[in-house]
């Protein structure tokens, strides 16, 4: 299965370069806040600007950083008032594709 980070280092080399080292590599890790609030913001900020694809793999990371299922369920119906039903739907149908992938 090809994914974002792949497709970015087939084609654009050096962006997934950076993806690694300096967001993954240096922002993520920085200590002013947790992996786990950082997949809190990261997720929110994708729900509500829609990016479909992107949410996926921030979900699992954010399971993976302790964010439960019911956290990301919340956020994503406190979203729905703030970033448009729309969006909060998409959101939630995602959610439940990555939910049923992980255990």
């Amino acid at each position: 299965m090809s994914t974002p980070l792949s497709a970015a280092q087939e084609i654009a080399p050096y962006l997934a370069e950076l993806s690694a080292k300096v967001l993954f590599g240096d922002v993520w890790e920085r200590p002013g806040l947790s992996k786990r609030d950082r997949s809190l913001i990261t997720i929110a900020a994708l729900v509500v600007l829609y990016r479909t694809e992107q949410i996926r793999g921030h979900i699992r990371r954010g399971l993976d950083n302790g964010v439960t299922k019911e956290e990301i369920g919340e956020m994503i119906t406190h979203l729905a008032f703030y970033g448009g039903w729309p969006t909060a739907v998409n959101a939630a149908q995602v959610a439940r594709e990555v939910f049923q992938e992980t255990p």
